[in-house]
C-alpha cells in the first residue's frame, strides 16, 4: 500500500480534495478531525490545554472555545508550540494506527495533514500531494470562511510555510484555483498515477 500525505495551506482546498479521493474509494483520514477529537470533553488533551492556557477557554457545555484559543496561539508562537506539543503526538499515533488497521490489499490510502512539512512528517509517507492556490485567493477564502479580518487571516497564514515551498517539495500538486471540474480532473489524474503500477 502506498501511504500518501495530502497537505497544503489553510484554505487551499485540502478538505475538498480529500472528499473527492474518498469518493473514488480511497481510504482517507483527516488530521484536523483527529485534532478536534484530541481535545474533546473528557479527554486528557482537553485537560492539558486547560492546564496550560486556562479554564476560561472552557465553554458552558464543557467544550473548548476554539476561536478564543486560536486568537491566542496565532498571536504567540510560544503558545502555538505548546498547543502543538499537546495535540500532535496523539494525532500522529492515531494516524499510524489507522494505516496499520486498513485491510490488506488496499493500493493507496491518504492522510490529510495540514502541517506535514512544518512538523517534519513528510518522511513518514511514500508520496506527498499538495493542494495549492494563489496566495491572494488563499487569503480571500480564509477571510470569508472563518470571518477573519485581513490582519488575523495573515497571522494564520504566517504560522504555516508559504504554499510555494510546499509545492516545491510535493510529488503531486493539485491546483484548486479553477473550477471544481478542473480540480476533479487533476484529482483523477493523481489517483490514476498512484494506482497504476
Amino acid at each position: 500500500m502506498i501511504r500518501v500525505a495530502l497537505t497544503g495551506g489553510i484554505a487551499t482546498g485540502k478538505s475538498y480534495c480529500l472528499s473527492r479521493f474518498g469518493a473514488l474509494g480511497v481510504p482517507v483520514i483527516d488530521a484536523d478531525l483527529l485534532a478536534r477529537e484530541a481535545v474533546a470533553p473528557g479527554s486528557s488533551g482537553l485537560r492539558s490545554v486547560v492546564e496550560r492556557f486556562g479554564a476560561h477557554l472552557l465553554q458552558s457545555d464543557g467544550t473548548l472555545d476554539r476561536p478564543a484559543l486560536g486568537a491566542i496561539v496565532f498571536s504567540d508562537p510560544v503558545a502555538r508550540t505548546a498547543l502543538e506539543a499537546i495535540i500532535h503526538p496523539e494525532v500522529r499515533r492515531r494516524i499510524r494506527e489507522w494505516f496499520v488497521q486498513l485491510p490488506r490489499g488496499m493500493p493507496v490510502a491518504i492522510a490529510d495533514i495540514p502541517l506535514l512539512f512544518e512538523t517534519g512528517q513528510e518522511h513518514d509517507f511514500d508520496r506527498v500531494i499538495v493542494a495549492a492556490c494563489e496566495p491572494g485567493e488563499q487569503l480571500r477564502r480564509l477571510m470569508l470562511r472563518d470571518r477573519l479580518s485581513a490582519e488575523d487571516a495573515r497571522k494564520r497564514l504566517g504560522a504555516q510555510w508559504p504554499i510555494e515551498e510546499k509545492v516545491a517539495r510535493a510529488d503531486f500538486v493539485i491546483r484548486t484555483d479553477g473550477t471544481h471540474d478542473e480540480t476533479d480532473a487533476a484529482i483523477r489524474n493523481v489517483y490514476a498515477a498512484l494506482t497504476t503500477r
